[in-house]
């Protein structure tokens, strides 16, 4: 698939933190997850339980053990989403493993324990949430960008490129 002659596969979709540690810095790099489908085949979404009515079973989605299940279903695919992300970084993670959804919860602790302060991991986090975001910043960059070159692509016109001082006149109409 192409669109305006451009294979969408081909565009870069990394985004860039670097913290500065010194002498040195910290670089994170972060891609945007095409979809999540590897992780509902680990993970499936948890159903809410029912209740029986004469009206057939109706789900208690008010249920406070669903609620603390789908909480950690949530904080599961967030680690999904961030360990997944920074795989361009090359982090060689403590306890965090990529086919064991249990560990994914702790993609936090093993940033702070690598000696990444509060914010620096809230950043980080950021910077996962950006390159899997389509926000109005970017929309308006590309927006600017696309006219940006329109502009610089004027229309080329088979006439003269400048006026005639002069033209001839005939008899008034």
């Amino acid at each position: 698939m192409k669109i305006g002659g451009l294979d969408p596969k081909t565009l870069c979709n990394e985004v860039v933190l670097v913290l500065p540690r010194g002498e040195q810095n910290l670089v994170f790099r972060a891609i945007g997850l095409k979809d999540m489908d590897a992780f509902l085949a680990q993970c499936p979404i948890p159903q809410p339980p029912g209740k029986l009515t004469r009206d057939g079973v109706v789900p208690m989605t008010d249920d406070p053990t669903y609620q603390q299940v789908l909480n950690q279903w949530g904080k599961k695919r967030l680690g999904y989403m961030v360990f997944h992300s920074l795989k361009p970084s090359d982090i060689e993670w403590d306890t965090v493993t990529e086919n064991d959804p249990r560990t994914w919860l702790g993609w936090e602790k093993d940033l702070r324990e690598g000696g990444l302060s509060e914010v620096e991991v809230s950043r980080v986090l950021a910077l996962v949430m950006e390159a899997n975001a389509l926000d109005e910043n970017k929309l308006k960059k590309a927006r600017e960008l696309f006219l940006l070159g329109q502009v610089q692509e004027s229309p080329t016109s088979s006439g003269l490129a400048t006026e005639p001082a002069s033209t001839p006149s005939g008899e008034p109409a």
